[in-house]
């Protein structure tokens, strides 16, 4: 149907045809390079990140399909100086496409036209479609339209049209309609009156477009971003979690721990914490030392597999039982052996791993035990070696394990390492041994213990760790 001359304004005119070829043509590149972008994103899909993704790309892709259909259909243009023997395609002479699959955004856009005077109601083809309503039926008045609209949504029609004819209002506005199928579709409508020679509202007419699909689609897209907001909240709380778990569970050393009046020797202690690079969520890396009862120090390493606030709880339990234990005067083969049984036991099991020392000041005598960890290394003169490490499995792996002890006299200005293996990033725990004991001369000219874990800091914390570690360093110094 040739387009209405409105009385306020003149029609417009079509634009240039060069002018909607290149508008097709770049949006048909574009739709390439999304539609890469989608496919990268094809296995992104066990994360809520990765579904928002995916859900953006097929927006995208969908918007795009419908913009070069209808840039397609606007190129195609209706004639309007057709020859006398050439009909003029009327909105209901427009045949019916065929039904865009379930899923596509590839809108139908219908038209309509009510004439007050006439009575008489005129849809296109796509209209029918759009509503599901049998060609061979006479077009739905303006009065017999609500029927096909949703119960909720027939008074915001009502509305729209009465303002449209009554105050000469444009009507731009979506409702929801039940086709008679029962398949309920969401539909767009713009609309205007047509106004007559004397400025009076002769008919109304309107385009109208199912956009079911799109709204799906950006449901889709609201609902797995809110999903992703949610998933960074829960991840940024947790991570807030054990990191203020953590905190309070790993003591900063900064100086030296005295121990009580008279004893012959004293420990300078310090320690660090380097997170992983790969992981914003805080592992079960452990450093600890403290003072017995009977004037011994307890020192200890260790790490609880995982990450998260499950695993940094768990490592603070570990940590406890350790001391506790500790206190009570358990020595440090038959106390891992107690950790192993309590890990074992756990509703939730973990495998760990544990360097337990007890230093005897008197004596100068360390007395340790591991499970599954790397040996301390043993500083003296310049150089350095790794201590032989008695029999010990991991933490949580068997039942009943038993772990040995070892014995090794220390000396004043004796450095003693400990530390979790991922310390030295991406390297075996041999060859990260052997990356430390080449620290040794560094360590020779040290001030202290702080010095030394500054010297470890800036060797190894600058690299990119899959894993957090721990390092523990004691300087056995005179009273």
């Amino acid at each position: 149907m040739p387009s209405h001359l409105f009385a306020d304004r003149p029609a417009p005119q079509p634009p240039e045809r060069g002018t909607v070829d290149a508008l097709i043509s770049q949006t048909q590149r574009l739709r390439v390079d999304v539609d890469a972008v989608r496919r990268d994103t094809v296995h992104a899909e066990t994360d809520p990140q990765g579904r928002w993704q995916r859900a953006l790309c097929e927006l995208a892709v969908h918007q795009l399909d419908d913009l070069n259909a209808h840039l397609g259909q606007l190129r195609a243009g209706i004639p309007v100086d057709a020859p006398e023997d050439e009909p003029v395609p009327e909105f209901t002479a427009a045949p019916a496409r065929p039904e865009a699959p379930r899923g596509s955004l590839l809108s139908r856009v219908g038209s309509a036209e009510w004439n007050l005077l006439t009575d008489e109601v005129t849809w296109s083809g796509e209209l029918y479609a759009i509503f599901g309503w049998d060609q061979a039926k006479q077009p739905l008045t303006l009065d017999e339209l609500p029927a096909l609209v949703h119960p909720d949504d027939q008074r915001l029609l009502t509305t729209m049209v009465t303002d449209c004819l009554v105050d000469g209002r444009p009507i731009d506005g979506e409702f929801r309609i039940v086709r008679p199928d029962g398949d309920v579709r969401t539909v767009h409508m713009m609309g205007e009156p047509v106004l007559d020679s004397n400025g009076m509202t002769a008919s109304m007419w309107a385009v109208l477009r199912d956009v079911s699909e799109l709204r799906r689609s950006q449901l889709a897209v609201r609902e797995t971003r809110e999903s992703l907001q949610r998933q960074q909240h829960l991840a940024e709380t947790e991570h807030r979690v054990a990191v203020e778990l953590q905190e309070a569970v790993l003591p900063p050393w900064r100086g030296q721990l005295q121990f009580p009046h008279g004893s012959p020797a004293s420990l300078d202690l310090a320690a660090h914490y380097l997170p992983s690079s790969s992981s914003a969520l805080i592992g079960g890396d452990w450093y600890d030392a403290m003072q017995l009862p009977d004037g011994d120090a307890l020192l200890s390493v260790g790490d609880l597999t995982g990450h998260g606030v499950t695993v940094t709880s768990g490592m603070a339990m570990l940590l406890g039982a350790l001391r506790g234990m500790a206190v009570a005067g358990s020595r440090p083969g038959p106390l891992l052996g107690h950790l192993n049984q309590m890990l074992d036991a756990s509703v939730q099991p973990a495998l760990g791993s544990a360097v337990c020392c007890r230093y005897d000041p008197v004596r100068r005598i360390l007395t340790w035990a591991q499970a599954g960890h790397p040996a301390p290394l043993l500083f003296r003169g310049g150089t350095g070696r790794a201590l032989t490490p008695p029999d010990g499995v991991l933490l949580g792996a068997t039942t009943g394990a038993v772990y040995g002890q070892a014995e090794e006299r220390l000396e004043i200005g004796d450095l003693l390492v400990l530390h979790t293996d991922g310390l030295v990033p991406g390297r075996d725990a041999a060859t990260g041994a052997e990356r430390l004991l080449a620290l040794a001369p560094r360590f020779a000219g040290a001030r202290g213990a702080q010095d030394c874990v500054r010297t470890v800091v800036e060797t190894f914390g600058q690299t990119e760790r899959e894993d957090d570690a721990c390092v523990l360093i004691a300087r056995v110094g005179a009273p």
